[in-house]
């Protein structure tokens, strides 16, 4: 029996919006949500705003940073997949890892998800990724929003997008200024695309080579090239807040679009060039499969995609043998990539 014949007239779930399933949503992730909290929240979930008591007995002329980013298309593998649980992990990553490039320790972190039909399946493991990517960088999930947006978005697509807002002291903010010639340029691996450079991926992989997501990611790869895609981001903020505490950790790039030479120049000044020597590392398979599959050019593969660096770090020489072991120890196989010399704030690779 249609609305009308009840008598009830036109309603919001007969347009394509179905309140109950976001109020069920709700529910589904308040503990998950909970999970993330630090002693500086107040109050529960519910409310209009998160609330989150600054930490100020810990600082003395603190700075907060803000910082937004979202999957890109990522998203859309996801959802052929139909695997939302990995995501999540994907956006903290993306927003967090930014604040750490100037050394700032994230608090919380926020999240806005537009779906064309709200499941609360698809959303509670959409959740869970940002949940558990939250509890790995430390930061609390202190409120979302949920939208459901039918005409403009088909069921099963969606879009994610997120808030962190970190502080640093003044004093300790990292800006690049104080890089010097004959500093080391330290990388930590990236296994995999992160989030950048899906569209050509998709397209190579995808299309041009009409490869299948349920075909193996390589040549005797044990794992399918749809979980490959969908591995999560590294999260790397809690090294970078180790690794400021032990070492004069002068630039810090967050590698994402635009690879290594469209971000670590972003922390090099005006007066020097990073040089990287590309041997110094092994990139993972996936970008191999990429170049060979487009006959994507090497410098077109090194602008779009990591290459398997995720982050790069600058430290005066005395400290690259210190940074390594505090960043080994933190997790990650780091390696010397480079050194900055005099020139134009360019990179170059050897």
């Amino acid at each position: 029996m249609s609305d009308q014949e009840q008598g009830g007239g036109e309603t919001y779930a007969g347009s394509g919006v179905d309140i109950a399933a976001g109020e069920l949503a709700v529910e589904r992730i308040k503990e998950k949500v909970r999970s993330t909290f630090r002693p500086e929240v107040i109050g529960d979930i519910g409310g209009f705003g998160g609330l989150f008591e600054f930490p100020s007995h810990r600082y003395r002329h603190p700075v907060l940073v803000s910082s937004t980013d979202g999957v890109g298309t990522k998203a859309l593998v996801a959802q052929k997949v139909g695997r939302f649980d990995t995501i999540g992990v994907d956006l903290v990553a993306m927003c967090v890892d930014d604040l750490a490039c100037q050394g700032a320790e994230p608090l919380f972190f926020l999240d806005y998800i537009a779906v064309g039909t709200l499941d609360p399946d698809h959303i509670e493991q959409l959740v869970e990724g940002v949940a558990e990517g939250c509890r790995t960088a430390g930061c609390a999930l202190i409120g979302g929003e949920m939208a459901e947006h039918p005409g403009s978005m088909e069921p099963g697509e969606f879009d994610l997008v997120g808030f962190a807002t970190g502080v640093v002291e003044r004093d300790q903010i990292i800006t690049g200024e104080h890089v010097g010639t004959g500093d080391r340029i330290i990388g930590l691996p990236s296994p995999n695309l992160r989030s950048n450079g899906y569209s050509l991926a998709r397209r190579v992989l995808l299309d041009v080579a009409g490869r299948s997501l349920d075909d193996p990611a390589w040549d005797g790869a044990r794992h399918s090239l749809g979980e490959e895609l969908l591995q999560p981001s590294v999260i790397y903020s809690p090294a970078i807040a180790e690794l400021v505490r032990h070492v004069d950790v002068r630039g810090v790039a967050h590698i994402t679009g635009g690879g290594i030479p469209g971000n670590l120049n972003r922390s090099l000044g005006r007066h020097h060039d990073a040089i990287i020597d590309r041997r110094t590392w092994e990139v993972p398979p996936i970008f191999g499969e990429i170049q060979r599959l487009g006959r994507v050019a090497d410098d077109e593969m090194a602008r779009v995609f990591n290459m398997g660096i995720g982050m790069a770090v600058i430290v005066p020489a005395e400290d690259a043998h210190k940074t390594l072991d505090v960043l080994r120890t933190a997790g990650h196989r780091a390696v010397e990539i480079g050194e900055v010399e005099k020139g134009h704030g360019t990179v170059r690779y050897v």
